[in-house]
């Protein structure tokens, strides 16, 4: 029994419709013959030479990224560029890229989803719904109630490293009960959460933000790397693919390369 790329799109756009995603985003098929067969999808978070290159190791004939290949209009593909070299290898080797970026996020399960499974959460709701269930974000209640320093402690167990690592804002003692969470880059919802929220897990949070955040509320904040918090959405993704397509018909397997762009982390200076 064999699977096209057609059927491993539509299989995923099942679980991340087109229609959740942000009105600016680009998702869906990138490149690939629908009619092509397929035996091997590798998901990733980004779309990058070093992600096609493990690939083509690994012998993947599609690609399942987060991100994005092209957020904007191009006038050229050459090969001179990253992204054009990417789309290159891709065609010549007969690699499908397919790119789930924001329907991944607002669906459910998605990408917050992951995230708030890390941490311990287990019945959520949508910070900023956007329809029965669906959204950006999620909050809930932890089971056991903990501390701000000891979910860092948690997250850094779970996620994957990375030179980032995580940073907290607050109080690492300040009890922690009710969390929210936005997988990737969370900041434009610090505005959106629950009073009742003790502590807002998400990525690349700035510095005025997060500092406006904490003046007013006194609540604490975690920030994760963005590439790592979007990893744990992988292997969900991965299994619920398997599930769909049925015992057999592909084989899936998700990225080892941290395609973070930093690189070194020196610590503290005092």
């Amino acid at each position: 029994m064999t699977t096209t790329v057609e059927q491993a799109v539509s299989a995923l756009e099942q679980r991340y419709p087109s229609e959740l995603a942000s009105d600016w985003d680009a998702v869906g098929l990138v490149c690939g013959d629908p009619a092509a067969t397929v035996q091997h999808v590798l998901f990733a978070v980004d779309p990058v030479l070093s992600v096609v290159d493990e690939a083509l190791a690994v012998g993947a004939d599609m690609i399942v990224a987060h991100h994005p290949l092209f957020l904007h209009g191009v006038h050229s593909v050459a090969p001179t560029t990253p992204k054009g070299r990417v789309v290159h290898t891709l065609i010549s080797h007969g690699i499908a890229l397919y790119c789930a970026h924001t329907n991944a996020d607002h669906a459910r399960p998605g990408v917050s989803d992951a995230l708030a499974e890390a941490c311990g959460l287990s019945a959520t709701t949508a910070i900023d719904p956007a329809g029965e269930q669906v959204g950006t974000g999620r909050v809930g209640d932890l089971l056991e109630a903990t501390t701000v320093g000891e979910l860092g402690d948690r997250l850094a167990s779970v996620l994957p490293a990375t030179e980032h690592g995580i940073r907290i804002a607050g109080d690492v003692d300040s009890p922690v009960r009710r969390v929210a969470v936005c997988g990737g880059a969370g900041d434009s919802l610090l505005e959106s959460l629950d009073p009742a929220v003790d502590v807002y897990v998400t990525g690349d949070l700035r510095h005025h933000r997060a500092q406006d955040y904490l003046l007013a509320t006194g609540k604490a904040l975690i920030d994760v790397p963005h590439w790592a918090a979007e990893w744990l959405w992988l292997p969900q993704a991965a299994a619920s693919l398997d599930e769909d397509m049925g015992a057999g018909t592909l084989t899936t397997s998700v990225s080892t390369i941290d395609t973070s762009p930093w690189s070194a982390h020196i610590g503290r200076t005092s």
